[in-house]
């Protein structure tokens, strides 16, 4: 069963926490993390990338840069932008986008329970991508950017984060792409009590998103654990700081895909192999998006098309069944010889907040053809985890994005 904390919070004074909340770390490459700092010298970018106060000869992974992520955190405490809380607490945290609003728990999660598989995986991690968290989590002695977890629903937390929303919020503002943020406190100690021993009687936390910080965070705690031989559990570095969500209010955008070229077929000759595998419909100028399940949308030359898998292509395999896996069993790899989509460079993946429109423009310009996808469900997601299984490349892509600097857990 699983073990979720509330914690002492580190977060920002009230006035400050419009200008402090920044996206994750990893939504931005060097250059456009160095723009946001210029226009926005506050943001948490200054902590969470903080190469962004060398020039390009220092490393992004220089020693300097993360001993400079420990030394502005510091700064900003002692500058009066955060405040530490003097008790533990659970936080709600609700995030409104385009009309749709999803409320989670910010809280911490057991080492124990990611490494014991309470918390479940449904993506593998690469050694290199984590080095780097790890140096930042290790180095601040603090977790800065939250773990988004998910949970299937439980009434009783429910009723608790429904009746907190009605007291006056610690935040309330809108970021500056349309995201609205709210965040309360749960200051009633007997309802702490009773959020704690609800999630002790849930057997299975799944990670939606942040897999790479969520193992950056545990190997951090197993790292101190090594260097405090007589560690009893209790210390805060045995666990990490996460937001759950419960499953129904979660919405997972589509992820599409776009190729560079036809794999050396002609239009006529790519379009007789796509209908192999696939029930092929001309739909014209207007941009497909797919409305249910194993079906596709493929745009080329400023033609759209409707493509329906034929039933043998289908799979009742959590893995095989995902649309990501029929397009790629089915036409990715046999037509357009795209073997591995991790690693052909003629592949590029396309969030879904980008629109149907960015896929024109990709196909129309630097690549040859479009996939719009219809979106994995948390159903599908928590069906992979639950068998043990990892899901393809580019499966998912949750909007809106957790901020960090929001809540920090200091260990």
């Amino acid at each position: 069963m699983a073990v979720i904390r509330p914690f002492r919070c580190i977060r920002p004074v009230k006035e400050f926490a419009d200008k402090i909340a920044a996206l994750p770390y990893d939504v931005y490459n060097r250059r456009e993390a160095c723009e946001e700092v210029k226009k926005n010298p506050m943001s948490f970018l200054t902590v969470d990338r903080a190469e962004t106060f060398f020039d390009d000869s220092v490393s992004t992974y220089d020693d300097r840069v993360y001993e400079k992520a420990k030394s502005r955190l510091m700064e900003m405490e002692a500058e009066g932008k955060f405040r530490e809380d003097e008790t533990e607490n659970y936080y709600i945290y609700a995030l409104t986008m385009e009309g749709r609003t999803q409320t989670g728990i910010v809280a911490c999660a057991s080492i124990d329970d990611y490494e014991q598989g309470v918390i479940k995986k449904h993506e593998n991690t690469r050694a290199e991508k984590e080095q780097d968290r790890i140096r930042h989590v290790d180095t601040c002695s603090a977790q800065t950017g939250p773990i988004f977890l998910a949970y299937r629903s439980d009434p009783v937390i429910s009723e608790i984060v429904e009746n907190t929303k009605k007291t006056d919020p610690l935040y309330d503002f809108v970021s500056e792409d349309g995201v609205r943020h709210q965040v309360w406190k749960i200051q009633n100690g007997e309802n702490t009590e009773v959020v704690e021993n609800a999630f002790g009687k849930i057997s299975d936390i799944y990670i939606a998103d942040g897999h790479h910080r969520a193992a950056s965070a545990v190997k951090v705690g197993l790292k101190r654990r090594a260097e405090n031989p007589g560690y009893d559990g209790t210390e805060e570095f045995n666990y990490f700081l996460s937001v759950l969500f419960p499953d129904e209010e979660l919405m997972i955008m589509d992820y599409n895909r776009v190729v560079k070229d036809l794999n050396g077929l002609s239009e006529k000759e790519f379009l007789a192999a796509v209908s192999r595998n696939f029930i092929l419909e001309t739909i014209g100028k207007e941009p497909y998006k797919p409305a249910e399940k194993n079906n596709f949308g493929m745009y080329l030359d400023g033609i759209w098309y409707r493509l329906i898998a034929k039933p043998e292509i289908c799979s009742e395999d959590p893995v095989d069944g995902l649309d990501v896996s029929v397009l790629q069993r089915g036409l990715l790899e046999p037509v357009l010889g795209i073997l591995d989509p991790k690693t052909d460079d003629r592949i590029d993946f396309v969030g879904g907040i980008r629109g149907l429109k960015e896929l024109e423009r990709r196909a129309d310009s630097d690549m040859k053809v479009a996939f719009s996808m219809f979106p994995t469900s948390i159903g599908e997601l928590f069906a992979v985890a639950d068998a043990g299984k990892l899901m393809p490349p580019k499966s998912t892509w949750f909007e809106p994005k957790l901020r960090s600097g929001l809540f920090i857990h200091r260990f």
